[in-house]
């Protein structure tokens, strides 16, 4: 899933984004977001045919992973009927995109509705997403603006430092340190995170270590988008202007620099969100959050097609929205300066 982001910056949003941006953005803006929107249509369908394809080339399938001990040759062949499993792959494929139309996230190899499975982890995972994209965004924000006020010196230098090594550690080994330290030498959170009886998290103590584990890398990479991006808005000429008018620093970058730089910032941030949805695959693992990851191990070790194209189709469409917000923040920003 974290190759997800960079497969939809070209994949899928519906119509209620376009009808609901319909009334506020110009015609020729609409044009090109329609463009947008179909080719991310068009990009999902191909991604999910890809996971169908993907499930069909490992060994053994849902009907065998999901069998018992002692069960025969027969069993397992009516279960494998049972699941359509003995029809082509293209069949079940055209099959479940027609039920997705309406909804319907078809069945697991357990007999479950996918829609039902999903319920209850999915929002679990976005909410730790979204608390991670918005600390993510003022951290780097605040950290890539106060590294441009002072250019060339020590604090910018020890920002690009420290960004470019936080992004380069993974949110595994950044999840094992944050246990290491803030649990099992200090015991100051917990280390596993326990459900309450509405499956959320307990307490929000247990959402403070999944979520540094996914913000850290990711500040890293954004602060250096927005570093790169204030450093080249620093030789327009307004922003020139701006700095022989006598100026404050911290005005010229947050009145006359950052409003340029926006476009750049906000790609940064919306493909960070392919990375922290990917990311939560691995970091829910580690501290046992109830949300998709596991769920998604548990349907690839049973070849649940179904189950890991419902977990696509939904981390997919989150991330669309978020992508489709960029491309319009950039559109309205370079518009307004044409």
């Amino acid at each position: 899933m974290a190759e997800l982001s960079r497969a939809l910056k070209d994949s899928a949003v519906g119509a209620p984004v376009r009808a609901a941006t319909a009334r506020h953005l110009p015609l020729p803006l609409l044009g090109r977001v329609a463009a947008v929107v179909g080719r991310r249509v068009l990009m999902l369908a191909v991604l999910l045919a890809l996971v169908f394809a993907a499930v069909e080339l490992l060994p053994g399938d849902a009907a065998t992973a999901t069998s018992e001990r002692g069960e025969s040759a027969a069993d397992i062949a009516a279960r494998r009927h049972l699941l359509g499993l003995d029809r082509p792959a293209w069949e079940r494929f055209w099959d479940w995109m027609t039920g997705l139309f309406t909804g319907d996230l078809g069945v697991s190899a357990r007999g479950e509705k996918v829609a039902h499975m999903l319920a209850d982890p999915f929002p679990n995972t976005l909410l730790l997403a979204a608390v991670a994209f918005a600390l993510t965004a003022v951290a780097s924000l605040a950290l890539g603006c106060w590294a441009a006020a002072r250019p060339g010196r020590i604090t910018d230098r020890v920002i690009g430092h420290a960004a470019t090594s936080a992004f380069a550690i993974p949110e595994f080994v950044v999840s094992v340190g944050l246990l290491v330290l803030l649990s099992l030498w200090t015991d100051w959170l917990p280390a596993v995170t326990v459900a309450g009886a509405d499956g959320r998290p307990a307490t929000w103590t247990m959402l403070v270590m999944p979520v540094l584990a996914l913000v850290i890398p990711q500040t890293g990479w954004n602060t250096t988008i927005v570093r790169g991006a204030l450093a080249d808005q620093a030789a327009a000429p307004h922003v020139e202007a701006a700095h022989l008018d006598g100026l404050p620093v911290r005005r010229v970058i947050w009145r006359h620099a950052l409003p340029g730089a926006l476009p750049a910032i906000a790609t940064g941030l919306a493909t960070s969100t392919g990375m922290l949805l990917g990311g939560t695959a691995v970091v829910e693992t580690l501290f046992n959050y109830p949300g998709i990851g596991s769920v998604l191990a548990s349907a690839v070790s049973t070849r649940d097609t179904p189950l890991i194209a419902g977990v696509v189709v939904c981390a997919g469409a989150a991330i669309s929205v978020v992508l489709l917000a960029a491309d319009l923040v950039r559109a309205r920003v370079l518009g307004s300066h044409a």
